[in-house]
């Protein structure tokens, strides 16, 4: 078989074009190929520039949740970056209120303030931050709450890899946007460290879970159990939570356990924010005179840092679902947590050393319960009597 193949001839100048505009039209080729190269490469040199002073080290900004709890679990994210690139220079844009934690996490470079409040748009403010932030010259920005405000400050500072779900339509905002089969990502911290790692349609294909550890200073940990006449036998109380009493465990439990713990020889100590005070003072109320002598409230007297130390050196916590909870397991402290409208299934405590109690199913989008006080029938039904059977469990293993 023979294939013929013809070409075109070259069409009569006179007819399309003089040799002279053929010419022209030559050297305005080359003239754009020689300004693409020259472009090319002044890119490459502003890389490199940029890039030698911190020997090609990825540099990443990490824009924080607005919750302690959430914050607490947001390290095995940048455990993980850690672990896959030791040279990563991480920073993490935060809350006031949350950067204390942040303090605690050896991973982080800076912990940055977002000076902006939780839900405010307040553009000009974000622009101005953003323009301080692109000094830096980021590589990513990894973008953990969903909202399209929080996706606003990578996207103004020019950061090339913005990385998040796709949360509230953010196209355009997030440049490596992915797509959350909630079912595939059951656990809020497994959606938090996906994020840092290739696309993948589930969970099952992510490396393992690095769970959150926080560090402790000693020096100021001795200090604070001097301050406040903390012994060697302590159990912390967490009675505070947020969004509402449907969390909180009733006043009038805590009080029956801490009389059950006291009676086996322990101290109590209470820890929690000065609005968790009224519901202290609750429980303090229903104890003996005794009983109180061994009861000590440091509720809005402590830095968050000083409830990291104390949680770190107490024999046993237990805690509603807070943020003081997601603390405690990550200082690895021995914990019983109690569970009502919210489920563990989706942000338990992440440590071996937590036991869970929690006598419904499901996720009930509630912050305030039909019982007295607001409190959730599910978390009336705890009894103490079961704390404190799992408290004795775990001081005898």
């Amino acid at each position: 078989m023979v294939i013929s193949v013809s070409f075109p001839a070259y069409p009569d100048c006179n007819h399309r074009r003089s040799k002279k505009e053929l010419t022209k039209q030559i050297k305005i080729s080359f003239l754009l190929i020689n300004w693409g190269i020259a472009w090319i490469f002044s890119m490459m040199g502003r890389y490199l520039r940029r890039n030698q002073s911190r020997g090609f080290m990825l540099k990443i900004l990490v824009v924080g949740p607005s919750w302690v709890g959430d914050m607490v679990m947001s390290q095995s994210l940048l455990l993980r970056l850690k672990a896959d690139d030791p040279n990563c220079i991480i920073d993490v844009l935060a809350p006031d209120w949350c950067r204390p934690v942040l303090a605690r996490m050896e991973q982080i470079n800076q912990a940055l303030a977002m000076p902006v409040g939780h839900g405010a748009l307040q553009w000009g403010v974000r622009k101005e931050l953003a323009a301080k932030l692109s000094e830096n010259h980021y590589d990513q920005s990894i973008i953990l709450p969903n909202s399209l405000k929080s996706a606003l400050v990578p996207w103004m500072a020019k950061i090339p890899k913005r990385t998040s779900w796709r949360g509230e339509m953010r196209y355009g905002l997030v440049n490596d946007m992915r797509r959350l089969d909630v079912n595939a990502f059951p656990l809020m911290v497994e959606r938090y460290i996906a994020l840092a790692e290739p696309a993948t349609a589930t969970a099952a294909n992510l490396k393992p879970l690095l769970r959150p550890s926080l560090s402790v200073d000693l020096q100021q940990q001795q200090q604070v159990f001097e301050q406040y006449s903390l012994g060697a036998n302590v159990v912390a109380f967490c009675p505070g939570a947020e969004f509402g009493p449907a969390k909180r465990w009733p006043h009038y439990h805590f009080a029956k356990l801490a009389a059950l713990l006291i009676a086996n020889g322990q101290q109590i100590v209470c820890l929690g924010s000065a609005k968790d005070t009224a519901s202290i003072e609750q429980i303090k109320a229903l104890l003996s005179e005794h009983e109180r002598s061994q009861f000590v409230d440091v509720s809005g007297q402590t830095s968050l840092t000083q409830a990291i130390d104390i949680l770190a050196k107490v024999r046993a916590i237990v805690s509603n679902d807070s943020g003081l909870m997601h603390i405690g397991a990550a200082v690895n402290t021995s914990m019983v947590a109690l569970y009502g409208p919210t489920s563990p299934d989706f942000t338990p405590p992440l440590s071996d050393r937590a036991v869970v109690i929690r006598l419904i199913d499901g996720y009930l989008k509630v912050r305030k319960g039909d019982a007295e006080q607001g409190y959730h029938q599910s978390m009336i039904d705890i009894e103490p009597s079961l704390v404190f059977e799992k408290l004795q469990a775990m001081a005898n293993q």
